[in-house]
């Protein structure tokens, strides 16, 4: 019998990552085999290809527990018979796996807010075909588009103000999981938002003080494109 076969790309990292991550971490792999994971932190962000929160924030094998879907989103609270993936990894890592923080990480230029955007401005449009699920999905940003009011100013910059709010809104409706609410008000559980900069790299955190985003790290931030120019 032949070897399986993947996409040429994942062989090729598989065989880097052979070479050279997992000699170096075998033990970790070994001891999260036997012992079983215990991340600490549970990071829901966009399945964009070009926002990895592992490569983002360097993060080794069983650091972090990730969910990921279309415009990082979390639908509020309300169990019934429909099919809840976030809501049930919610629901694992927190009860579960007892994490102590929760991040909803949304970036820059987000194709599905983009298209919830586009939408506002013409409700024939689809993201999709009629019957699919993104577009279903995505109307769970309606609730931030009506907070910061109907778009005035060009489409992009309309959209990465949504983007902003649609944060707020997730992080608005972690706390309406009861069992969140009550953890956070314990002190046992953290709630942050954050935003990534994709062309640009940087890292902004949900300051729940006012509602604003502050930067993060903005000296080694500085630093990295001083050691870095572009040409």
């Amino acid at each position: 019998m032949g070897e399986a076969k993947l996409p040429k790309r994942l062989t090729e990292g598989y065989e880097n990552f052979l070479n050279g991550r997992f000699p170096r971490e075998r033990e970790r792999f070994e001891e999260l085999a036997e012992r079983g994971q215990s991340p600490e932190i549970l990071l829901i962000g966009c399945c964009d290809s070009r926002v990895s929160p592992e490569l983002i924030f360097d993060a080794g094998p069983g650091e972090m527990f990730v969910v990921r879907n279309v415009a990082n989103l979390v639908p509020p609270y309300k169990p019934n018979d429909d099919y809840h993936g976030t809501s049930a990894a919610i629901e694992f890592a927190v009860m579960g796996l007892k994490v102590k923080d929760i991040v909803v990480m949304g970036h820059a230029q987000c194709g599905g807010v983009k298209a919830f955007a586009e939408m506002q401005r013409d409700p024939y449009m689809r993201p999709l075909a009629p019957g699919d699920f993104i577009g279903r999905w995505i109307k769970l940003l309606a609730p931030a588009a009506e907070s910061i009011g109907e778009s005035t100013e060009p489409l992009h910059v309309w959209a990465e103000r949504l983007a902003w709010e649609s944060i707020r809104q997730s992080v608005a409706n972690l706390r309406s999981f009861p069992y969140i609410a009550t953890l956070e008000q314990r002190g046992w559980l953290n709630l942050h938002g954050a935003y990534f900069g994709v062309a640009g790299g940087e890292l902004m955190a949900l300051d729940p003080s006012d509602g604003g985003f502050r930067q993060v790290a903005a000296e080694a931030h500085r630093e990295a494109f001083a050691r870095t120019p572009r040409f």
